[in-house]
């Protein structure tokens, strides 16, 4: 059967639609490789939820997340090239930058995740610490690297603490020696420090918990990171990382428990019931706190920036001092409209 004209025009033009179509289903995907500051627990739903509901990939990005083995290691991996992008304590960012000024790829911090430092102090009550000043003397616990630890004066002078005593471990034995009284007292983030406490047989109750950001100390926390050469070449996938991290983070924060299957996926053998707390607790202290809700999720205050930088400065002795602008971008996030994702506060 011949075909008409008209029919012919029609076929040749969806033939010529479909055809220009092929080369933008067929684009592919941006890989980035994504490293967390620590292991995969509760806290890492926030970036394994985007990725197992397939959120980076609608937005064009081929994401893997690796567990890291502290802030500084992410830090320094970035800074290589071996990683893309990561997660990582901004008081860490700015050490790196302050103390290698001429590192041809220092990472930037392009959001904020963690609004308040998780830093806290820990001591059994019948140690006869109840505040801040009661640490005045003892003997306090904690890996050399612990964020809590190295910021330790910035806390003592916020709260007219006297000199005390440090005894070094490896991160397993932290809360197992407070436990056995080795040290009076240990910092370490919060949402942590508590469950391993409480691990070890230790009831909240039982418990003086001091953290940094109700006690005068105001650092950040945890940002995302980027290399200076993966953001320059690929600005516009750094931005659709930022889009897609924040669909996720909204959902999470939105249903926690939903949110810990993405973890569980990676790592089969966490305890489902405890990190699921873990990251209930990260979000109350940490990423939707007052002060995140008062800033806005995602961003910072300059001057409070500027405050930290200076005080990083000071506190870890570093060769040059931190130059706010260098290691803040706030360019790649969503729009504001966007970044409202915080649940609602609990009244």
């Amino acid at each position: 059967m011949t075909l008409t004209r008209r029919h012919s025009l029609a076929l040749a033009t969806a033939l010529f639609a479909s055809t220009a179509a092929l080369p933008a289903l067929a684009q592919p995907l941006t890989p980035v490789k994504f490293q967390l500051d620590w292991r995969f627990e509760g806290p890492a739903a926030f970036f394994l939820l985007p990725v197992s509901k397939g959120y980076f990939k609608q937005a064009g990005l081929d994401v893997t997340v690796d567990t890291g083995s502290g802030s500084g290691g992410a830090v320094t991996r970035v800074a290589s090239g071996s990683y893309d992008m990561g997660f990582a304590d901004l008081a860490a960012l700015m050490e790196f930058h302050a103390n290698n000024p001429d590192a041809p790829n220092k990472p930037v911090a392009v959001m904020m995740v963690y609004n308040n430092t998780p830093a806290t102090v820990f001591a059994l009550k019948k140690s006869g610490i109840q505040k801040a000043a009661d640490l005045t003397g003892k003997k306090l616990g904690a890996p050399a690297f612990d964020g809590g630890r190295r910021s330790f004066s910035l806390f003592q002078k916020a709260n007219n603490v006297g000199q005390v005593q440090w005894t070094s471990m490896d991160p397993p034995l932290r809360e197992t020696m407070l436990v056995r009284g080795d040290v009076d007292a240990i910092t370490g983030f919060g949402f942590t420090s508590l469950l391993n406490l409480e691990a070890r047989g230790v009831k909240a109750g039982d418990l003086t918990m001091i953290p940094f950001a109700d006690n005068g100390v105001k650092l950040y926390g945890n940002v995302i990171i980027a290399s200076q050469k993966f953001a320059r070449e690929n600005p516009a996938a750094v931005k659709a990382f930022l889009r897609a991290f924040t669909q996720g983070a909204k959902e999470v924060m939105a249903n926690p428990p939903a949110a810990l299957e993405s973890v569980k996926a990676r790592d089969g053998m966490i305890n489902v019931p405890l990190e699921t707390r873990r990251l209930e607790l990260a979000i109350q202290t940490v990423i939707a706190s007052p002060d995140a809700r008062r800033e806005g999720f995602g961003q910072v205050e300059p001057g409070r920036l500027s405050l930290m930088a200076s005080q990083v400065s000071d506190v870890f002795g570093t060769k040059t001092r931190v130059d706010p602008n260098a290691v803040w971008d706030g360019s790649f996030l969503p729009s504001k409209a966007e970044l409202n994702v915080l649940p609602a506060a609990k009244k």
